[in-house]
């Protein structure tokens, strides 16, 4: 039987609307889409470079728990309401994947709260 086994941050979003930051199902990982927001004390910097710093933070953090890396993500996903903001993002995003060539997509949508700027979600695959 496959594993299978959820990963909490202890974001008030995954009680609130019932989801885990990640889920542990065999060799894969699937890390929810995340946000800029810190979630001990549940606040988010305005700018969306150091949110993005912040995301793969807390993406890292799930990641770890699940018995990886950045390095092993295969799939990222960005999702922006405005797309400007993504050249900001960049050099973060660069930094954390340049080196590891996941598969990507930008998508351009609304996010749950107007300070959002940026949210990732990640599929990685343990070695």
């Amino acid at each position: 039987m496959t594993e299978r086994r959820s990963i909490l941050s202890g974001s008030a979003y995954e009680d609130d609307y019932g989801y885990a930051r990640a889920v542990v199902a065999g060799d894969h990982v699937y890390v929810s889409g995340t946000t800029g927001f810190d979630y001990a004390t549940m606040t988010i910097a305005d700018d969306p470079a150091e949110q993005a710093a912040q995301t793969l933070r807390t993406i890292a953090t799930a990641l770890a728990e699940a018995g990886c890396t950045l390095a092993d993500v295969v799939r990222v996903r960005y999702l922006l309401p405005d797309p400007a903001d993504f050249e900001a993002c960049a050099p973060v995003l660069r930094a954390a994947f340049g080196d590891v060539r996941p598969a990507a997509t930008m998508q351009v949508c609304g996010l749950l709260d107007p300070r959002m700027r940026i949210e990732i979600e990640v599929d990685a695959l343990r070695r």
